[in-house]
């Protein structure tokens, strides 16, 4: 069936509504008054801030010889087994002046694996802010956003870098961006508002990863603090980009429990499916995204975080076991899918995730057990990574984790590359 696009006016006019909303509850007549103060510790700190942490990683891997993904190249494995050892630093800081900072965020890593020695240096984030009026901040430069209220995945996350939801927490690399920000505060149900726009340009040589080039994006998000309840409404629209619109929530039911979810759609995007008879054909079609999650500390300090995560444009368990048969038949087919979404994590459609952790178990100090999970609901198969993390060292971290995958021949899990991963990870804070 041939679709006709809409015009794509209506689409532009609601982000820039979407602004425009955010800016006349920013200026009007509830807004509160701006007040003077005076702060001594503010005055007399330093104008620079420096952190980071350096790490040593060694990882042992089993890998399994039989999984789609991990024959995908055409190439045999030379071991059963497969080992890494990686040193990385990470070194941020901040410097400010009157009112403006600069900003910064560096990361360099060696690793000596199987297959020989491999470097990166990356620069995370280098960006300048500044503060023209009280409330309004204005960035430019290198950023990292992390849009959402998600702890594994982020639908709404238009601009976010991926997680990796096995370490959800750590740093991600940021875009080329310009953005402003202005926030208000006010009495009654409403109680904050805050208007941030982004624009976000794909030239060559900058942010090419994020589309086609020569092209300007703009992100819009508008967040409320509505009864109590975080709110964010999300905008994302561009030359080249598909139209993408989400609101996500979070809420503390009570002092230690949370609950929190996210819904985006996407609109008319290219999706490229294997289909039955072995042909592949391009679809264009809509396709709506959520979350809904849950955080909560017993007081026993047990911290359990679960998400169910529903992935609109994702694959059928059906078009993904049509995908993992074709490796064997036709690999070279198989490599080129791969790279148009098949090979891409977390490419099917529902997941489950849950984390559970407890701090100091029986008074044992500074010990901290955790067990994580990431379901495949469709086909059953899944990942396990229990880890026990020490902190009894001033500034240092020592983190035992072995993730095991388990599934049947043609599920997402059963067709990994790997079957088991052991990692022992050393890191000192500065």
């Amino acid at each position: 069936m041939n679709s006709v696009d809409p015009a794509p006016l209506p689409l532009h006019l609601l982000s820039i509504l979407l602004l425009g909303t955010g800016l006349a509850l920013l200026t009007g007549p509830a807004a509160a008054a701006d007040t003077f103060s005076f702060d001594v510790e503010e005055f007399s700190r330093k104008p620079y801030d420096f952190n980071g942490y350096a790490e040593l990683k060694a990882e042992h891997e089993a890998i399994d010889e039989s999984g789609a993904l991990g024959r995908i190249d055409g190439s045999e494995p030379l071991d059963s087994t497969r080992q890494r050892a990686t040193g990385t630093v990470q070194f941020s800081g901040t410097y400010r002046w009157s009112q403006a900072s600069f900003n910064w965020l560096l990361t360099a890593a060696g690793q000596q694996a199987s297959d020989g020695w491999h470097d990166t240096a990356d620069v995370y984030e280098a960006f300048f802010d500044v503060t023209p009026a009280t409330n309004t901040t204005a960035t430019i430069g290198k950023t990292s956003y992390n849009w959402g209220t998600g702890y594994a995945w982020n639908p709404v996350g238009f601009i976010n870098r991926p997680k990796d939801p096995g370490d959800p927490e750590e740093s991600r690399e940021g875009y080329l961006t310009m953005a402003a920000e202005t926030i208000k505060s006010f009495d009654g149900a409403l109680r904050n508002v805050a208007v941030t726009g982004v624009l976000l340009p794909v030239l060559s040589g900058v942010n090419e990863d994020f589309g086609a080039a020569d092209q300007l994006d703009l992100a819009v998000k508008v967040y409320l603090l509505l009864l109590d309840t975080d709110i964010d409404l999300v905008a994302l629209i561009g030359d080249d980009q598909t139209s993408r619109f989400g609101i996500d929530f979070s809420r503390n039911l009570t002092t230690n429990f949370e609950v929190h979810g996210e819904i985006a759609y996407r609109h008319e995007t290219t999706k490229v499916v294997l289909s039955p008879d072995g042909s592949v054909v391009r679809r264009s079609e809509s396709a709506s995204s959520w979350l809904l999650g849950l955080r909560h500390l017993s007081t026993f300090e047990l911290t359990t975080i679960i998400e169910y995560y529903h992935n609109g444009g994702g694959y059928s368990d059906e078009e993904l076991s049509r995908f993992y048969r074709l490796v064997d038949t036709a690999p070279q087919q198989a490599r080129s899918l791969a790279r148009s979404g098949y090979g891409r994590p977390f490419a099917g459609r529902d997941y489950l995730y849950a984390r559970f952790s407890v701090k100091e178990p029986f008074d044992l100090l500074y010990l901290t057990p955790a067990l994580t999970t990431i379901v495949n609901i469709a086909d059953g198969s899944f990942s396990l990574a229990p880890e026990l993390m020490y902190t009894g060292f001033t500034n240092w971290e020592l983190r035992l984790r072995v993730t095991l995958l388990a599934g049947e021949a043609g599920t997402e899990y059963g067709e990994k590359a790997n079957d088991a991963r052991a990692e022992l990870r050393l890191r000192y804070y500065f």
